[in-house]
């Protein structure tokens, strides 16, 4: 009896023994092409017993018994429960979640699964933002979230584009989104490597920017850039090469044609001359006069196509090296990138050389440290300066097709070679020997410690910082005629110090109250300083190009010495709590309380305040086990969120320096320059915002649906003030007036298809905003914002919205049966035709919007086996273009060359058009702002589609590769639109970051042409 117990105790234990050391190895991949996953999160099910997936996909874990149940998680992927048995192997293959529910999803100070959110949150994935080649993240977000309209006006190589969300609620303040970059607040995300980006998130409505307070009213656009992995170190390459080539032509006239339109100019000079004189070129365009661009038979030897010698195309390379990996208490990663980008104008160009270092290390059980540092340094290459000077793409249109690039003896030929022309030299000259190169050196990044203090209670610590340098070096060389020579040459070096630093100390409270409800609590205080220092010099008149800005003391002649610093603070408290009960009803309450430096001492201190709520019906019993409807929640918000960016000083009283002559010497002075508001504050928009999540058919359908109501009020509004208050600026900023932006977003996901060899997915967007100003100053008079040009372009005006040209109609032209008619306005036939006002003056009215009603993005997903590809179409309706260049090359003939619209001219056997008869410019008719310029600005795009392969791992192992994908696509491939110009998608006037740039959207003075661009690449793991 002894014996049997004591075998049966030792097979007791040896069975236990054994239990405790049955391992599992196994892969991890994906479902959709077996590609291998790394860092696949697999745990013992009610155990702490843990591993991950290494950079193959490999694991090996050990359990307990046959009943244990292994969880394989993974951000983006449904999380599968497997019952291990008798098996020793097991591999699997994860799938991708269609709704993503279960996704973290990154919120102001946290993070937040999609499900439990009540306000409009999207995520946009890394690899989804950059399905296409592009300099910087905004570029790369156009197309991307409904509700966001991203307009990229200038094709300069580095340039941003413009990012609205949600209409524009501002006159003159910013109206730029704001942007947080891994914590860090206010950074240019133009500055950063996107190929480095995680994901992104977009913040649209009082719910989920109030936690940003004043900073929050135009939307706020998170960032989270790539870190390290638990597992062996995985590292990643990508390359694209790519050619941009034009393929919309401005067509121009040609040799024969513009001498034919020059001769005809003066031949008609009789008629508009009031004193009937006859007029002639000052030199007849032939041999006799012109022995270089004219042959023996006085016919032009050059036909020159300017833009086929100055629009080239263009090679860009971008390559990015990602590692990353870690152990158990510390994760890594290092990724390097290198962009050479060149424009079709010659010698424009943006280099960007980035690197970017992340370390997150476990160092206690209670303590979490890390950090990055994003270090980049970039050259951009500017060509085309001066908005209305004659600048790269003006001259492009303007210059005379009879004179050549060169001469044979290689000096430049221009427009300046033709007595009576206007002088401008020819783009390529121009472009080779006038430029800007815009110098960056940037540091981004932050530190942190998270303090584990309880259980439920985390404080984290967070400091961040973002310096960086900028050096713009000018110079115009002294042989441009009518640009830099008559001053010998202009070199100028403006250079700036910009810093900005932040310490974010918050507390984080996860409470597990029951089975039934969750809370989480918030509470920190914020400090943030921006600083800036500049510094400018300018020379003229060089004794040769070579000095440049390299040797400005070269130049005998000092033109500006300049410098100025500056620096706002803001110090905020804020505090969110979220309240969670059954997984069915959620609720979000958040403030902040902001104090800035920038506001009168009467208001230094606001408050914004948000609540919101959400009701997931589908986790109600009615519906939980329904086979149509998978996902149902109905969410809503209100509450305020601020506007702060006008700059400093705004509500202090200034004075400037200014010099005088007195006694026959230069005295320094000073002057009353602005008259300061004591009682200056933020502006304050409301909204409200009501939306519906719907999943239906496991998720194979998902539709997101948004209606919001923004009311923007105290406007930050720069009033004049009487020119008699002795100010040099006669006008002050004060809060006066409102601006509504309503709408509507619609978002709608279907996967059509999905089995082993083939799947077909399609995502449509949609969006419709509403603007309306609803006060303004005393009296509600017009405000005219500006740009001008021949006049005013924009209007403000209550009942109207933001954007609305303002302009004259024109009818056409005078027939010689209106002779009458037009005589009485001092014309003749053949003079443009307006609507005047009953007292014969000038009527003016609203005549378009630089705005569209509607936005739309359509794109669909295809995969067959190996094979992938995808294409993405925009819409963008109901909108006008102003194309102002219209002025300078229909209106103007004998000064240069025109468009080849001009052929349709008035003339006796042709009366019924729009375009006045031509003429010496001596007599042309006054040129006016009107509706022949302001066009149709609508267009459907197709954006990008690209094609792509990925190499079975049997072909890749023995390479030791995870993964081997190489693809082709073609970038704006074509474009449906009724505008005349490059492209009806254009701002010349202001296309920067960081401005209030609404009264210049769709304003076009001789614009960048929009390439095509053919792209290949490649992205390969090991």
């Amino acid at each position: 009896m002894m014996k049997r117990i004591f075998y049966s105790v030792i097979f007791s234990l040896l069975s236990f023994h054994a239990m405790a050391q049955l391992k599992i190895m196994g892969k991890v991949s994906d479902a959709k092409d077996n590609t291998s996953l790394p860092g696949v999160s697999i745990q013992v099910k009610g155990t702490k017993i843990a591993t991950s997936a290494d950079a193959s996909g490999n694991y090996a874990i050990e359990v307990k018994g046959e009943n244990d149940i292994l969880i394989f998680s993974y951000t983006g992927y449904t999380t599968q429960e497997i019952k291990v048995g008798s098996r020793k192997t097991i591999n699997i293959q994860l799938v991708e979640s269609s709704s993503g529910l279960e996704e973290v999803v990154v919120i102001g100070y946290g993070t937040a699964k999609k499900s439990d959110l009540t306000g409009a949150v999207v995520t946009v994935k890394g690899e989804q933002l950059m399905d296409k080649p592009v300099a910087n993240v905004s570029q790369a977000l156009q197309g991307k979230v409904a509700g966001v309209e991203v307009s990229i006006n200038s094709t300069a190589p580095g340039a941003a584009a413009k990012v609205r969300i949600r209409g524009i609620g501002s006159i003159n303040s910013n109206i730029d989104p704001l942007y947080v970059i891994d914590g860090v607040v206010g950074v240019d995300p133009n500055t950063i490597n996107p190929l480095d980006v995680a994901s992104l998130e977009v913040l649209k409505d009082a719910s989920s920017t109030a936690i940003y307070g004043s900073r929050g009213a135009n939307g706020v656009i998170m960032i989270t850039t790539k870190r390290g992995k638990k597992g062996e170190a995985t590292v990643s390459y990508e390359n694209n090469m790519n050619v941009s080539e034009l393929y919309r032509h401005l067509r121009t006239l040609n040799s024969a044609e513009f001498v034919k339109v020059y001769n005809e100019s003066f031949a008609n000079g009789q008629k508009f001359d009031q004193a009937g004189g006859v007029w002639a070129p000052p030199k007849a365009l032939n041999h006799a006069n012109f022995p270089l661009l004219f042959d023996t038979n006085d016919k032009p030897i050059y036909d020159t196509n300017w833009e086929k010698e100055t629009y080239k195309p263009a090679f860009s390379q971008n390559h990015q090296l990602n590692i990353q990996g870690g152990g158990e208490k510390s994760v890594y990663s290092l990724s390097l990138g290198y962009l050479d980008q060149n424009g079709l104008a010659p010698t424009s160009a943006f280099k960007r050389y980035s690197v970017k270092m992340t370390m997150d290390n476990d160092v206690k059980d209670w303590l979490k440290v890390g950090g990055n540092i994003n270090l980049i340094r970039s050259a951009q290459r500017l060509v085309t300066d001066g908005n209305g000077s004659l600048n790269v793409p003006r001259a492009v249109t303007e210059e005379v097709p009879i004179v050549p690039v060169k001469y044979p003896d290689g000096t430049w030929a221009g427009n300046f070679d033709i007595d009576g022309l206007e002088g401008a030299p020819n783009p390529v000259h121009i472009a080779n020997e006038r430029y800007t190169i815009n110098n960056t050196l940037q540091a981004l990044g932050n530190v942190y410690a998270v303090l584990h203090l309880t259980k439920d209670l985390d404080f984290k610590t967070d400091f961040g910082y973002n310096l960086a340098g900028l050096k713009n070096n000018f110079y115009s060389s002294l042989n441009l005629p009518h640009l830099s020579q008559d001053q010998g040459g202009v070199a100028n070096i403006n250079a700036y110090m910009n810093y900005y630093w932040q310490t974010e100390n918050y507390l984080t409270w996860n409470k597990q109250i029951n089975d039934r409800q969750k809370l989480t609590a918030l509470l920190g205080v914020s400090f943030q300083r921006t600083g800036y220092e500049r510094v400018r010099s300018e020379t003229q008149s060089f004794i040769d190009d070579i000095f440049q800005w390299h040797y400005q003391q070269a130049g005998s002649v000092r033109t500006a010495n300049e410098s100025q610093d500056d620096k706002s603070s803001l110090a905020s408290f804020y505090g969110r709590l979220t309240y969670n009960i059954d997984e069915k009803y959620l609720f979000t309450a958040t403030g902040r309380y902001d104090g800035s430096s920038r506001f009168g001492k009467n208001n230094k201190y606001a408050f914004f305040p948000s609540v919101g709520a959400a009701w997931r019906v589908s986790q109600e019993d009615f519906l939980k086990d329904s086979k149509t409807i998978s996902n149902l929640k109905i969410r809503a918000s209100y509450g305020t969120a601020g506007n702060q960016e006008i700059g400093q000083g705004r509500s202090l009283p200034q004075i400037q320096t200014n010099t005088v002559v007195l006694n026959g010497a230069a005295q320094s002075t000073l002057l009353p320059s602005y008259i300061g508001n004591s009682d200056l504050k933020w502006e304050r928009s409301v909204q409200v915002d009501g939306g519906l999540e719907m999943g239906m058919f496991n998720d194979r359908i998902n539709l997101t649906f948004d209606y919001y109501n923004r009311v923007t009020k105290d406007l930050l509004l720069q009033t004049p003030i009487p020119w008699s208050a002795g100010e040099v600026t006669a006008n002050v900023y004060k809060n006066v007036g409102s601006v509504r932006n309503s709408g509507v977003e619609l978002s709608l996901n279907t996967v059509n298809v999905k089995n082993e060899d083939f799947e077909w997915s399609t995502t449509f967007l949609f969006s419709a905003n509403k603007n309306k100003v609803l006060k303004l100053n005393n009296g509600n008079a017009d405000i005219f914002p500006g740009p001008n040009f021949l006049g005013d372009n924009f209007v403000i005006r209550v009942g109207e919205p933001i954007g609305s040209f303002y302009g004259m109609t024109r009818l056409g032209t005078y027939s010689d049966s209106e002779s009458a008619e037009a005589a009485k306005h001092n014309l003749k036939p053949g003079d443009r035709k307006y609507i005047y006002n009953p007292d014969g003056s000038n009527y003016y009215s609203v005549i378009g919007q630089a705005y569209p009603k509607w936005t739309g993005n359509f794109s669909s997903n295809f995969r067959y086996k190996s094979w992938d590809f995808a294409f993405d179409i925009r819409f963008v309706q109901g909108v006008n273009t102003a194309a102002n260049f219209k002025h300078s090359v229909e209106d103007r003939q004998t000064l240069s060359n025109s468009l080849a619209t001009v052929l349709n001219a008035w003339t006796p056997t042709n009366q019924n058009t729009h375009i006045s008869q031509v003429r010496n410019y001596r007599f042309a008719q006054d040129s006016h702002f009107d509706t022949w310029w302001v066009e149709d600005g609508s267009f459907i795009r197709g954006q990008n589609f690209m094609l792509g392969y990925s190499l079975p791992q049997t072909a890749i192992s023995k390479l030791h590769l995870s993964r081997l994908r190489i693809y082709a696509s073609v970038q704006n491939l074509f474009i449906i639109t009724k505008y005349t110009g490059y492209d009806p998608e254009v701002d010349t006037f202001n296309s920067g970051y960081g401005a209030n740039t609404a009264f210049s959207q769709n304003l076009d003075f001789f614009s960048n042409p929009r390439p095509r661009v053919w792209n290949f690449g490649l992205q390969a793991s090991f």
